[in-house]
């Protein structure tokens, strides 16, 4: 009797795991499938997006809202995210956040959002100046003052913009200043919500 158990146990524990294994292939073809489309469509400003082969893992290191309260990469899963590290004396930076606050305020919801980091000393009263300028008023202002975020995540110079997808791991980072507000990220990022939902 307990051979017996014991044997259909073992064949029911084999067929969760080929399951489970199943699940995992058709996520990562799913995942290959993007990123090959993405690859794809870069065109433009969007050529010096790096789609990444596979899903890189992001840290947990926390960043902070104006109040202080501490926020992660995590707590954004479940959407299309376009990660933005940046500041306030970084002049690429600076020309490309209209395009971003556009971007966001086009396409932002439940499905996708901008999110920028200012890294690094950047003074509150000066982001909100900035913003205030510049008419921003879709983007968030958070803060990774000493930078810990940004160098876990491989931040070596400004701007740097991540692509994330719905489960929180980079999908394609992009080095440099970009026009986020043009036709070529549009489509491309349009593509990114619609082939993960």
């Amino acid at each position: 009797m307990r051979g017996w158990i014991t044997g259909r146990s073992g064949r029911m524990l084999a067929a969760l795991g080929m399951f489970y294994a199943g699940f995992a292939g058709m996520a990562n073809d799913v995942h290959a499938q993007d990123a090959t489309q993405l690859e794809a469509m870069r065109r433009d400003d969007m050529r010096k997006l790096n789609v990444h082969a596979e899903p890189q893992t992001l840290p947990s290191e926390t960043f902070t809202d104006p109040n202080g309260n501490a926020h992660t990469l995590a707590d954004y899963a479940g959407k299309i995210v376009l990660v933005n590290f940046w500041a306030t004396w970084c002049a690429p930076c600076r020309e490309e956040m209209p395009d971003l606050d556009a971007l966001n305020a086009d396409l932002g919801g439940d499905d996708f959002e901008v999110l920028t980091i200012a890294s690094g000393r950047n003074s509150l009263s000066g982001i909100r100046a900035f913003f205030a300028d510049e008419d921003i008023t879709s983007l968030p202002i958070m803060l990774d003052p000493q930078g810990q975020l940004s160098r876990r995540a491989g931040v070596l110079g400004l701007p740097v913009t991540v692509l994330m997808d719905r489960e929180g791991r980079e999908i394609g980072r992009l080095q440099g200043g970009a026009h986020w507000n043009g036709e070529a990220a549009r489509e491309l990022i349009t593509a990114a919500i619609e082939g993960s939902s």
